[in-house]
């Protein structure tokens, strides 16, 4: 089979899986309940949420005020194993919101949503072994203090501040669906 046709029939069955899925989806929403109750505000599930934000700005406050130089800052200051920061490492993985994008690239992509997700794993080490030691040789933190250091400051600053905010905004959504879930 030759590759455009190979590539013409794989957009039509992603076409019609698309077809069938909102076809699917339109049948499973559900009649119309009309108008609902509305439910109390849980001031429990509120005052847990503030105290893990509180618990969490102390702890790293706290980790802060110990961090005075990038050795201090690496596997902090050599003071935890290898283990340790390997479970470290891998709970950054173990979650919520990546099982979602996972699970949700492998049905979309079947096959190549798969791929996609092994490069991620894949990806993180290759990128560990070309950056930490220029950046431990510089001194810096992360990336973004290097570029700061050669570029002017306060627009890298802003511009990885924004660009954090959005990504974490929009794995926090991923996140607090499953945790709903």
């Amino acid at each position: 089979m030759n590759r455009s046709l190979s590539c013409s029939l794989s957009a039509k069955a992603l076409g019609l899986m698309v077809l069938l899925a909102a076809a699917g989806g339109v049948q499973a929403a559900g009649a119309d309940l009309g108008q609902l109750e509305k439910q109390a505000t849980n001031w429990t599930a509120i005052g847990m949420f503030a105290a893990f934000v509180v618990g969490t700005l102390f702890i790293t406050k706290w980790a802060a005020a110990k961090t005075k130089s990038a050795a201090d800052f690496y596997t902090a200051g050599g003071g935890i194993t290898g283990f340790q920061n390997g479970m470290a490492i891998a709970g950054d993985y173990m979650s919520a919101a990546s099982f979602l994008g996972i699970s949700a690239a492998v049905m979309v992509g079947g096959f190549d949503g798969l791929i996609y997700s092994i490069g991620f794993l894949v990806g993180w080490p290759v990128v560990t072994f070309l950056l930490a030691e220029r950046l431990r040789n510089l001194g810096k933190f992360t990336f973004a203090d290097v570029a700061a250091f050669r570029f002017e400051q306060t627009p890298v600053r802003v511009f990885a501040a924004s660009g954090t905010l959005v990504v974490v905004a929009f794995y926090l959504i991923a996140q607090m669906v499953g945790a709903g879930q």
